[in-house]
C-alpha cells in the first residue's frame, strides 16, 4: 500500500485551511486517512503551521511520500532536516550528537529568519499606517482650503449684495417716480380734458338760449305792426 503525506481540505470558500494527514495515495483527497499529523492555515501572514513532528518523522522513516506542497510545509518546520541529519548518523558521516547541533543550529537561523519576516510585516504595517496618515491629513488641508476658498466667496458675495441692494432700491425708486410722473400727467391730461368737456357742453347752451330767446322778439315785432 502506497502511503502519502498530503493536505485534507477545510474551511468555507475563499477562506480555506487544511489538515495534514497520512492516508492511502488511492483514497479521496478529503477522504479517509490513516492518521492527522498537523494542521495548516494559509490565511494569516506568515502561514500558521501546526505539526507533530517525532510523528512526521516517524512516517517518512517508514516510506511515506509527502506531497509537494507537504513536502515545502515539512521543510519550513525542520522535518526534512531532520531526516537528512539522520540518514548521515546512519551512514556514519557523523554521530547522533553532531546531528542534533547540527539541528539545533538550523533550527536558530530558522527562528531568526522568521522573526526578521514578522518584524518587516510589522514595519510594513507601520509604514502604511503612516503613509495612510499622510495621505489623510493632505486629503483634510485640502478640504480645508476649499472651504476656505468657499468662505471668502460668500464673504464678497455678502459684502456685494448690500451694494446691488442699493443699486436695485435706487433703480426701483426712480421707476416708482417715472410712474408718479405719468400718473400726475395723466390726471392733469384727464383734469383739461373734463374742464374743457364742461366748457364746450356750457358753449352749447348758451347757444341753444339765444336760438331759443330770438324767435321770441321776431314774433313780438310781427304782433306790433299788425297792431
Amino acid at each position: 500500500m502506497s502511503v502519502k503525506i498530503r493536505l485534507a481540505r477545510h474551511g468555507r470558500k475563499q477562506h480555506a485551511y487544511y489538515h495534514i494527514v497520512v492516508a492511502n495515495s488511492r483514497s479521496p483527497r478529503d477522504g479517509r486517512f490513516i492518521e492527522r499529523i498537523g494542521s495548516y492555515n494559509p490565511n494569516t501572514n506568515p502561514a500558521t503551521i501546526d505539526l507533530d513532528f517525532d510523528k512526521a518523522i516517524n512516517w517518512l522513516n517508514n516510506g511515506a511520500q509527502p506531497t509537494d506542497t507537504c513536502r515545502t510545509i515539512l521543510s519550513h518546520k525542520g522535518v526534512m532536516m531532520k531526516k537528512h541529519l539522520l540518514e548521515g548518523v546512519k551512514k556514519g558521516a557523523f554521530d547522533l550528537a553532531e546531528a542534533d547541533v547540527r539541528f539545533a543550529a538550523w533550527v536558530k537561523d530558522k527562528e531568526k529568519s522568521i522573526q526578521a519576516k514578522k518584524d518587516g510585516l510589522a514595519a510594513n504595517v507601520v509604514e502604511d499606517k503612516k503613509n495612510r496618515f499622510k495621505a489623510e491629513v493632505q486629503i483634510n488641508e485640502a478640504r480645508i482650503l476649499d472651504i476656505a476658498k468657499k468662505n471668502a466667496a460668500a464673504a464678497a458675495a455678502a459684502e456685494a449684495k448690500p451694494a446691488q441692494e442699493e443699486a436695485e432700491e435706487e433703480a426701483t425708486d426712480e421707476v416708482a417716480e417715472v410712474d408718479e410722473t405719468e400718473e400726475v400727467a395723466e390726471e392733469v391730461a384727464e383734469v383739461e380734458e373734463t374742464e374743457e368737456a364742461e366748457e364746450e357742453v356750457a358753449t352749447e347752451e348758451v347757444v341753444a338760449e339765444e336760438e331759443v330767446e330770438a324767435p321770441e322778439a321776431d314774433a313780438t315785432e310781427t304782433t306790433e305792426e299788425a297792431v
